[in-house]
C-alpha cells in the first residue's frame, strides 16, 4: 500500500509548519560546499509543496531563513540570497500551474531589494490562486513577531484604537504576522535535532511536534504523509481529558 493511501483523508490538518533543518550536514556528509545542500533542498520544498497540494493542506509554513542566519558567514548569506532569487524565479509558473499562492511572513525589508522585488512579483503572479497557500518565513523569528505584535499593539494602545480591557489572546493574534492563518496543527523538524528554535512561538503553543532524523534534502511527500499518518495517531485534548473527548 502506498504511504498516500494510508492517509485518513478526513483529518488532514489545515495548516503545517516545517523546520529544514540539515542542509549543511548533507553537503558535509556528501563532501560538497555548504551551499549545495541548500540547492539540494529546493527539490525536498518541490516534493513536498507537491504533496501537500495533493492532499488538501491549507497553508504550508516553511522556515526558509531565520533573523539569526543573517550571523552566518557572509559568504553564505549571499549564496542563500542568489539562490532565493533563482528559485523563485524558476518555481513561480510551476507554482501557478499547481494553484499554489505564496505569502511571506518575517521582517523582509531588511533584505535585499532584489530578494524584496522578487518576491513581491511570485506573491502578484500567484495571488488569484485558490489551493495550497505556501508560506515562506524570511528573516524570521518567533521572539521577532511577538515583539514586533507587542510593539504595535502599544501604539495602538496609547492613540486609543483599543482600550486594555479588550486584549486578549484573541486581539493580540491580530497582530501577529501569521494573523491571517490559522495556528499550525503539525509542525516538523527534520535533522534529528529536538529544538523549535525561535520558530512560530506563540502560534505552535497546542501543534503536534514530529522529528525526524532525515536531513532536509532527503525529505520527500512521502515523508511528510508519514508525519501526518503520526499526527492522526494521536489525541489532541487541548488540556481537556480523555474522558471529555469521547464524550
Amino acid at each position: 500500500m502506498k504511504t498516500v493511501d494510508r492517509l485518513d483523508r478526513n483529518n488532514i490538518p489545515k495548516h503545517i509548519a516545517i523546520i529544514m533543518d540539515g542542509n549543511g550536514r548533507w553537503a558535509a556528509k556528501h563532501g560538497k560546499p555548504r551551499v549545495m545542500g541548500h540547492e539540494s533542498g529546493v527539490e525536498s520544498v518541490r516534493s513536498v509543496v507537491k504533496g501537500a497540494g495533493e492532499i488538501g493542506v491549507k497553508h504550508l509554513t516553511l522556515y526558509a531563513f531565520s533573523t539569526e542566519n543573517w550571523e552566518r558567514p557572509k559568504e553564505e548569506v549571499e549564496a542563500l540570497m542568489a539562490l532565493l532569487v533563482h528559485a523563485i524565479e524558476a518555481e513561480t509558473q510551476e507554482l501557478n500551474k499547481n494553484n499554489v499562492r505564496l505569502s511571506v511572513i518575517g521582517c523582509v525589508h531588511v533584505m535585499p531589494e532584489n530578494v524584496q522585488a522578487k518576491l513581491q512579483g511570485c506573491v502578484d503572479a500567484l495571488k488569484n490562486n485558490t489551493g495550497l497557500n505556501l508560506v515562506l518565513a524570511l528573516s524570521y523569528s518567533g521572539r521577532w513577531d511577538v515583539l514586533n505584535a507587542v510593539k504595535n499593539l502599544a501604539d495602538d494602545l496609547a492613540n486609543k484604537k483599543i482600550t486594555q480591557e479588550k486584549i486578549n489572546n484573541e486581539l493580540f493574534q491580530n497582530y501577529l504576522s501569521t494573523s491571517e492563518l490559522p495556528d499550525p496543527e503539525l509542525m516538523i523538524r527534520t535533522s534529528g535535532e529536538y529544538r523549535i528554535s525561535n520558530f512560530l512561538l506563540w502560534q505552535i503553543a497546542y501543534s503536534e511536534l514530529y522529528f525526524t532524523s532525515k536531513l532536509w534534502p532527503d525529505f520527500r511527500k512521502d515523508d511528510l504523509f508519514e508525519a501526518i499518518i503520526d499526527y492522526q495517531n494521536r489525541e489532541r485534548r487541548f488540556g481537556k481529558t480523555s474522558e471529555q473527548l469521547t464524550s
